[in-house]
């Protein structure tokens, strides 16, 4: 069942928040329906993603923005409700700075670890950076 985030309980709220993982689902051209779990980080009411910049989800996005996400663990295994979202790649250095900022601040040294290994082998500057935003829902704030 797919919820609306404004329709979420303030507990609920607060569990998707903290989640160390999201399952984001996107959809191929076909209709079939993709789900992978990644870390996300919440900022300016918005799901920050990053992920390489030629993974499958972000070509599914660039030709379909709908998505779907939910709380899980690291298997994928969803542990809360699914909530309706558009995503899109973000191109903008400000944005793309206050996306990694939020990740940063979310995943401290598990994040510096894979960013160091990612510019070591230079694969740092091929990543994608995802904006996710909850459908009818402008911020996270109550």
């Amino acid at each position: 069942m797919h919820m609306r985030f404004s329709d979420l309980s303030e507990e609920e709220k607060v569990r998707l928040r903290s989640a160390q993982y999201i399952n984001l689902g996107t959809w191929r051209r076909d209709g079939s329906l993709v789900r992978t779990p990644v870390w996300f980080a919440e900022h300016d009411g918005r799901f920050w993603v990053f992920t390489a910049g030629s993974a499958g989800k972000v070509k599914r996005l660039a030709n379909d923005p709908r998505c779907e996400l939910a709380r899980c663990d690291a298997w994928g295994g969803s542990t809360g409700p699914w909530i309706d979202a558009h995503g899109e790649r973000v191109t903008d250095a400000e944005d793309e700075r206050a996306g990694y900022l939020a990740l940063r601040a979310k995943y401290g040294w598990q994040m510096g670890l894979t960013d160091l290994l990612s510019r070591l082998a230079g694969r740092f500057h091929q990543r994608a950076l995802l904006r996710l935003r909850p459908r009818e829902c402008e911020t996270f704030e109550d």
